[in-house]
């Protein structure tokens, strides 16, 4: 699927009046701070001013496993994913929790675990690519088929739940080990060598860190040359679910959705999805930072400044969904406060 040049950006015009909206309301000159700078995004993505009040919030986790996981990068064994995986269908992971109390809609598939899952819903397993992505130091993640087939996945789910009625669209991750792939791809990207981009992940000692480390400078010193290209790049240094992901947020941009990015993964998947569809950053707000440096680089590249700043790391679109409130709370105070002109 080829995503260049259908992405059109949010209304200038329609930025424009919602920061007149915003000069205007009955309230000291910029007293909302980023309160104010997101409702005047949100109108601008919606093309509505005021913006309608954000009632339907979609998460989807994209969940795979990662070959580096057996090479001591994490705190954590693979097995951990297929049990998580579980765990969000029975609504206990820490990102359904915040889900339930915010109103946000969680689906969970799976683009690599490794495990059958047996006895769970098929549905969860409609988009699988394979099972694991290869160890990023010594081989390929996907082939350029698989690449595109997980490409494809996230940008069919992406109309799936645009067409369920998705005003704001979130990316969670699951799988053990995706904070090395993701630092690798930002690194990539932004032509910057391991140790800048690499961080502790799910907690790894400083032995874990330097294996982490030189895991990543291998995979990006065995596929220098190859990081121009995104899908290439995904193939090489990715895996089936941040390629969906990428796919995911590269269609929502297309269909003219806005998306809150969650941590490490979900920028990651962001970068690419820019490459992919150039412009689809327009259409991204930063739900948080986490503790990883690599989502902090790759968030400045974009021109994003998270929302929240809470210290987290947990993934599974967690920080993006704490932040759905803000969002929430942006678009109605451009809505209902009053204006200084009806109040004197």
């Amino acid at each position: 699927m080829s995503f260049a040049g259908s992405v059109q950006a949010p209304s200038a015009a329609v930025r424009e009046e919602a920061a007149e909206r915003l000069a205007a309301l009955a309230t000291p000159t910029g007293a909302l701070g980023r309160l104010g700078d997101l409702a005047v995004w949100l109108s601008a993505a919606q093309g509505q001013v005021p913006p309608a009040p954000v009632e339907h919030v979609r998460a989807v986790v994209f969940a795979g496993d990662h070959g580096v996981t057996a090479h001591g990068v994490s705190a954590y064994p693979a097995a951990v994913t297929p049990a998580m995986v579980r765990t969000f269908l029975s609504g206990r992971a820490g990102v359904s929790v915040l889900a339930a109390q915010h109103g946000v809609s969680v689906r969970v598939l799976d683009l690599a675990v490794d495990d059958d899952l047996e006895g769970v819903d098929p549905a969860v397993q409609a988009f699988k690519v394979r099972r694991s992505s290869g160890a990023i130091h010594v081989e390929d993640a996907l082939t350029r088929a698989e690449a595109l087939q997980a490409i494809d996945a996230g940008a069919k789910v992406a109309l799936e739940e645009i067409a369920a009625g998705a005003q704001l669209l979130i990316s969670g991750d699951m799988g053990i080990g995706n904070t090395t792939p993701s630092a690798a791809l930002v690194a990539a990207v932004l032509g910057l060598p391991a140790d800048e981009v690499v961080g502790r992940g799910t907690g790894v000692d400083d032995a874990g860190l330097q294996r982490k480390t030189d895991v990543v400078q291998a995979a990006l010193d065995r596929t220098a040359g190859r990081h121009e290209d995104p899908v290439d790049l995904l193939a090489a240094l990715g895996g089936a679910d941040i390629a969906a992901a990428a796919g995911f947020l590269a269609m929502a941009a297309v269909e003219g959705v806005p998306v809150l990015l969650d941590g490490l993964i979900g920028v990651a998947a962001g970068l690419v999805a820019e490459q992919l569809a150039p412009g689809a950053s327009a259409w991204f707000a930063a739900g948080h930072r986490s503790t990883e440096p690599a989502q902090s680089l790759a968030l400045s590249k974009l021109g994003l400044e998270p929302l929240l700043d809470l210290g987290l790391r947990l993934g599974e679109g967690s920080g993006a969904v704490a932040a759905v409130p803000l969002v929430r709370s942006a678009a109605l105070l451009l809505r209902d406060t009053a204006l200084l002109a009806d109040i004197l």
